[in-house]
Formats: C-alpha cells, structure tokens, sequence
C-alpha cells in the first residue's frame, strides 16, 4: 500500500503564494508520474500539473505562468509552489501519484486552499 501525506494548504489573500507538499511512504517501488489536481465546490475535479520522472511539466492554462510543480525523488516529494493566487484558485487540492510496478495511482486526502480578502 501507499501513503500519501499532504501539507501546505491554508488561507491567504489574492495575489499571495502557498507551497503545497505530497510526501509519499510505503510500498512505494519506482514513481512514476506525480501530479496536483483541485476541486472547488460544485465543480468537477481538474487537472492542475503533472511531472513525469523526467521530462516536459504540465500544467492547466489557468494556472500557467503562476503555479510550479517540482518534485525530489530521494524523498519521495512533489510539491506545487503557488504565486499570484486569485480566488478562483480557491478549491481542495490532492495530489496524485502513480506506480507503473502496480500499474496503480493513489491519491492524498487533500488540502484546503482558500484565496480570500
């Protein structure tokens, strides 16, 4: 099994940073790719970025330019660095791992992220 352990959310007002971190334990294997997906209230889940183990980052048009995902593999760790926040930003954000070895993604229970004045 795997774990996934999130921090980093919180309130903060429009134009302000966060920095999100996923640290992921257990029956870890390899990782694969890592990403940041959000959901605001009433709304679907999106895709915010993905990092593979090497290679090209992606990231939602609405957050291009303002959000940096990174990602250490000797901890285990992708983190999401937010700038600019606007208060669209405001949703809960999970983090997502996959493990091509299980041929499996787990995902973190999520973090609150509130942009507000």
């Amino acid at each position: 099994q795997v774990q996934l352990v999130e921090s980093g959310g919180g309130l903060v007002q429009p134009g302000g940073s966060l920095r999100l971190s996923c640290a992921a334990s257990g029956n870890i294997f390899r990782i694969g790719v890592m990403g940041w997906y959000r959901q605001a209230p009433g709304k679907q889940r999106e895709l915010v970025a993905t990092i593979p183990r090497g290679g090209t980052t992606n990231y939602a048009d609405s957050v291009k330019g303002r959000f940096t995902i990174s990602r250490d593999n000797a901890k285990n760790t992708v983190y999401l660095q937010m700038n600019s926040l606007k208060p669209e930003d405001t949703a809960v954000y999970f983090c997502n791992v996959n493990i091509p070895a299980l041929s499996k993604d787990f995902r973190g229970q999520g973090t609150q992220v509130t942009v507000s004045s």
